[in-house]
């Protein structure tokens, strides 16, 4: 081989080389992209899970709040209730 085709044939293995070498690092940033946006993903997830979760214990905890202060309420009246009674019994 001549120099020039020695260096003919070195340039066309390095642009091949160096395009399976971007081929390469660029299929590993789309790799990493995409396991960006499944954390991604996963985290959207989760928070809209623990929204649910938080959603759905308000609801219990001011329905539980709301029987708490009907209760109270009866166990005052009937107090009231057993004091006139007790009252009227002792006359």
């Amino acid at each position: 081989m001549t120099h020039e085709n020695e260096r003919k044939h070195s340039n066309e293995d390095r642009g091949s080389g160096d395009l399976t070498y971007l081929i390469d690092r660029y299929q590993k940033e789309i790799w990493n992209w995409k396991q960006k946006e499944a954390d991604w993903i996963k985290t959207q997830n989760l928070l809209q899970g623990s929204k649910q979760i938080i959603d759905e214990l308000s609801l219990r905890l001011t329905s539980l709040a709301r029987k708490v202060q009907e209760l109270e309420y009866d166990n005052n009246t009937y107090k009231k209730e057993i004091e006139k009674l007790l009252a009227e019994k002792t006359k």
